[in-house]
């Protein structure tokens, strides 16, 4: 299976995309750990991107797409793998599908999860991290033990402000993306609300278990 997860921050992508690549064994490809990579492995594209990234200019979506096409080219990828966090606009996933048709490769499916923008502030807000572990706890829905409660942090991309700017940015740029998927048939809307194993459930119906 060749997957796209997409949706907004907060809406819970990581802790399916955690699920979808443990139980359909796919390779999880995150362009973030994809950039680090190249670049801490100082491979031709990673210098490339590296010299962008070093003067602050986002890297060119055609060198982006190149590294993808490079990544999904490698044996871990065979059997099938998810994108997650790209393409982030209608421009490169135009490109990317034109890569990756070149190449004789296609997406299956492009998992969208939905979640209202009021929630997704609610869940971000009230995030604490846990400075010492890394652990991320919420004050309502998942609380920190009592005796590590006083040294948690809320961290400044956790404000509302930092989180309607995402929430905007994501509606203005990667929105699009829905109804271009949508059109070529592959598009799956999953309802995010509630509890991780009841999105999971609804995942499952939408591509089959």
């Amino acid at each position: 299976m060749r997957m796209i997860l997409v949706g907004p921050p907060g809406a819970g992508k990581g802790t399916q995309a955690a699920r979808l690549v443990t139980k359909h064994q796919l390779t999880h490809i995150s362009t973030g750990d994809m950039f680090r990579e190249a670049v801490q492995n100082k491979t031709d594209l990673g210098q490339k991107a590296e010299e962008y990234m070093k003067r602050g200019d986002l890297v060119p979506d055609a060198l982006v797409i190149e590294m993808v096409m490079e990544r999904l080219g490698r044996d871990d990828c065979a059997t099938g793998f998810m994108l997650d966090g790209f393409p982030r606009t209608v421009v490169q996933a135009d490109a990317l599908e034109a890569a990756m048709k070149q190449a004789g490769m296609s997406i299956d499916v492009v998992v969208l999860i939905e979640v209202p923008d009021d929630l997704i502030v609610d869940r971000i807000v009230d995030r604490r991290m846990d400075p010492d572990t890394g652990e991320i706890y919420h004050l309502k829905f998942h609380p920190a033990p009592a005796e590590i409660a006083d040294r948690l942090v809320h961290r400044k991309d956790d404000t509302e402000e930092a989180c309607r700017a995402r929430l905007e940015k994501y509606h203005g740029e990667t929105s699009p993306l829905i109804p271009f998927y949508d059109g070529r048939g592959i598009l799956k809307r999953v309802d995010g609300v509630g509890s991780p194993d009841e999105v999971s459930a609804r995942i499952a119906q939408q591509i089959g278990s």
